[in-house]
């Protein structure tokens, strides 16, 4: 007999910047000013990420577009992949991503794709620890997640690889 699977996440909605903590707000800034980097000529669309690690420090990355699609890479990714190659048992606290048009500074309200859902529960799940996020909301506000898991509830792990036993 088929039964319903309810999912929750909690998603808290802040009204302005003015209600991040200080070091939300050091991670927002820099997200933001990641995308005057973001390569993304043919999408003009600009993606800044970045990254509070556990010592204080802040990763950025940016998209980096391709004419060979898909060749080019989100801001998420190459923010986490830059971090692993510099330091990569340090755990990431807080993940920002930040999104705009180019030749504007009104930034959007977004998400990250799947494949960067997907590896960022990887990190998290390395890690042994939840990530935070922070996402653009409808206008002024900022979305704060405590997981990133709550962006990819029914993630695919490495149990899910390894054959982990089927419940009976």
């Amino acid at each position: 007999m088929a039964r319903e699977l309810k999912i929750k996440i909690r998603i808290e909605v802040l009204e302005s910047e003015k209600e991040l903590t200080e070091s939300e707000k050091r991670t927002w800034n820099k997200a933001k000013e990641a995308t005057e980097n973001a390569y993304a000529p043919y999408s003009n669309f600009l993606v800044g990420a970045a990254l509070l690690l556990e010592d204080g420090t802040i990763h950025i990355g940016n998209n980096q577009e391709n004419a060979a699609y898909p060749s080019g890479m989100c801001a998420e990714r190459t923010a986490l992949f830059g971090k692993s190659a510099i330091a990569p048992f340090m755990a990431i606290e807080l993940i920002a991503v930040a999104a705009r048009k180019a030749f504007t500074y009104k930034y959007l309200q977004g998400a990250p794709c799947g494949g960067c859902r997907q590896v960022m529960t990887e990190y998290e799940d390395r890690q042994g620890s939840p990530i935070k996020l922070l996402l653009q909301g409808e206008g002024t506000e900022i979305y704060r997640l405590s997981s990133v898991k709550d962006l990819l509830p029914l993630v695919f792990t490495k149990e899910n690889l390894l054959g982990a036993q089927p419940k009976e």
